[in-house]
């Protein structure tokens, strides 16, 4: 694993305490829709998992595990939407 050098890690502190207000935009272009048009969110987006037991409808799993694998991963994306969509309409 690569150590970041002390100085790297003075000048990373310094800049995450400063205001954002203090931040100098001006170099940076402006973006357009076309910009952000294939972007996806949370690529690179890596929750902590937590194990845990959960009873679910023998018809539901099978028809996660019927799609091939990662039926977990299914699982979690479609709660996943349902909690995102919970929480914008509230």
């Amino acid at each position: 694993m690569n150590k970041i050098p002390e100085s790297v890690r003075k000048e990373l502190a310094a800049l995450a305490a400063k205001p954002e207000h203090e931040i100098d935009l001006s170099d940076l272009p402006a973006t357009t829709e076309k910009d952000w048009h294939d972007a996806t969110r949370g690529k690179f987006y890596r929750p902590i998992k937590q194990q845990l037991t959960v009873r679910i409808d023998a018809d539901v799993l099978e028809w996660l595990k019927s799609q091939g694998k990662g039926y977990q991963s299914r699982l979690n994306e479609i709660l996943r939407a349902a909690m995102l969509d919970k929480e914008r309409h509230q």
